[in-house]
């Protein structure tokens, strides 16, 4: 069985080096073409997928939509807001550069990238606050953050793996996931087993699929790309 993997294409706000979190924005044309490639791509290697899963934003929504013009349609497709990006909470819609001159090059690395350090959270009342998006008013609101860390994230993501695509996996299907940076690298750490101070390390690039054959018999993982 395969399990693969895809950070959606390039959006807008990676464009323009904003903090994106959860904010629900577009694929940038480089991202359109980005995900028609990974599609073009996963047809040569004719993998018959089962089951696709995204998370509940249009950028990874319609980064499957565009690989699957180029491959089969799986049977079921699920929208998770599990799986969705990291919530970057009031670094939201803020650029990189900018933040980086007012906090500092270090403070901003540690937001971006360390594994247990939240950034600045979101006020109860921001607009922004996931409570107030309607994409989100069929989720528990106790369960919405107002910013996470690295591991929050994964204390979302891998709970999720393991009550949902693991099983998929387990019955012989093949699955295919249209997410994230962040919730990706949750992904990976956890059946890759990398650890706290390794995973902040790992980049994934947007729209390039990876690929792994899991082992039913000793439940392992094999990366081929």
């Amino acid at each position: 069985m395969y399990l693969v993997l895809i950070r959606h294409g390039e959006s807008e706000w990676n464009k323009e080096n904003r903090f994106t979190g959860w904010t629900d924005v577009e694929l940038s044309e480089k991202g359109i073409e980005e995900a028609k490639e990974a599609g073009k791509f996963l047809k040569e290697k004719n993998i018959n997928f089962n089951v696709a899963y995204t998370s509940y934003l249009k950028r990874a929504q319609h980064t499957l939509d565009l690989v699957l013009e180029s491959i089969n349609k799986p049977d079921e497709i699920v929208k998770a807001w599990q799986l969705n990006e990291r919530h970057y909470g009031a670094l939201q819609g803020l650029n990189k550069d900018e933040m980086r001159k007012k906090y500092g090059k270090e403070q901003v690395e540690i937001w971006r990238r360390s594994y247990a350090v939240r950034p600045l959270l979101l006020e109860e009342d921001d607009k922004r606050n996931p409570k107030f998006d309607p994409l989100y008013e069929d989720v528990d609101e106790n369960l919405l953050p107002l910013g996470e860390s690295l591991e929050d994230t994964c204390n979302r993501v891998v709970p999720y793996y393991e009550e949902k695509i693991k099983l998929d996996l387990e019955s012989n299907k093949n699955v295919l996931v249209v997410a994230h940076g962040n919730s990706l690298r949750a992904l990976i750490k956890y059946i890759e087993n990398i650890s706290d101070e390794d995973i902040v390390y790992l980049e994934i690039p947007t729209g390039v699929p990876i690929i792994y054959k899991y082992n039913l018999n000793d439940k392992s993982f094999e990366k081929q790309s």
